[in-house]
């Protein structure tokens, strides 16, 4: 991979747009922008335009109308988009010569997911699919020891959410329609997969069946030989929510450490993109990757499908 044609000089800031104007863009991603030393904050696209030109306002930048305009202005976007929203644009964005920021998963198409990752290949641009705990100080280094380690017998992940519980407290996402029709194993599946994958190696079978509520649990086989389970949940009681990840194997018991707040992680990811650019190394969590993540959801849903 190689930085893409009309990319500007690697020494000077990146010129970065944003497309999406909902919680996570306003909460994560254009704070991130504005304050980071190694881009430039170019510009934000939006499907509802006065959202777009409130959040640019904000960060005295300009808004489009036209996503292409945007594309052309820029030599990276960030996406804080719905997957299969993200999907598409992504292709246009590479087809544009824009390096490309993702967020997870980066669709629930396996074919769409793919296609997102044929065109960053294509176009010899950068990717990163900011899945947040590869991102975070101490669970991404806590996640590269455990990646050294080859005598893993098994682990267990837990996501378990409120998002859904009757009588939680309100969160801003819980709004959002994808997360609703998708569930937990599209939104917080990856961020669980994102930690096993890298440690245990690629999924070869999954196995998945329904709990309480929206909850869905996960029987997972690695490439190592090693096996892992993960339960998954937006509507757990107060009480018992939590996310965690364990790994148990010949030196006992070791656990995923706290993490901070996630525009922190996000700067992480910007700063991973640059690197790629730089260096033309694709990242471990390019789209590559985020496709193979979902291929092992999309077969979990399938069989979640067929049990009804």
């Amino acid at each position: 991979m190689t930085p893409a044609t009309g990319t500007s000089d690697p020494r000077s800031p990146l010129r970065t747009g944003l497309l999406g104007t909902g919680p996570w863009a306003v909460a994560t991603h254009a704070p991130a922008l504005a304050g980071h030393p190694g881009v430039t904050f170019a510009g934000v696209w939006g499907r509802r335009p006065e959202a777009a030109a409130e959040l640019a306002a904000a960060h005295g930048v300009p808004a489009y109308e036209d996503v292409d305009a945007l594309f052309a202005a820029c030599d990276a976007v960030t996406f804080a988009l719905p997957p299969d929203v993200q999907a598409p644009l992504a292709v246009r964005a590479a087809a544009a010569g824009c390096h490309v920021l993702l967020d997870k998963p980066v669709a629930t198409d396996p074919v769409r997911a793919r296609e997102v990752a044929d065109a960053v290949a294509l176009a010899r641009v950068a990717s990163v699919v900011f899945f947040t705990l590869r991102f975070a100080t101490g669970p991404a280094d806590w996640i590269a020891r455990q990646a050294e380690r080859k005598d893993w017998f098994t682990a267990r992940a837990h996501w378990l959410a409120t998002l859904f519980t009757p009588g939680a407290a309100v969160s801003p996402y819980a709004a959002s329609p994808w997360r609703g029709e998708k569930g937990p194993l599209w939104d917080v599946g990856p961020h669980a997969l994102s930690v096993l994958v890298p440690v245990l190696g690629e999924v070869t079978e999954v196995t998945a069946a329904p709990g309480p509520g929206d909850t869905v649990h996960l029987v997972l086989r690695h490439a190592s030989g090693a096996s892992a389970t993960a339960a998954l949940s937006f509507t757990a009681p107060v009480a018992a929510a939590g996310a965690g990840v364990e790994f148990l194997g010949e030196a006992g018991v070791t656990a995923l450490p706290d993490w901070g707040p996630a525009e922190e992680s996000f700067r992480a990811a910007l700063d991973a993109l640059l690197e790629a650019v730089r260096t033309g190394v694709p990242h471990p969590c390019d789209a590559a990757f985020g496709a193979r993540i979902t291929d092992v959801l999309a077969r979990a849903e399938r069989q979640l499908g067929a049990a009804g």
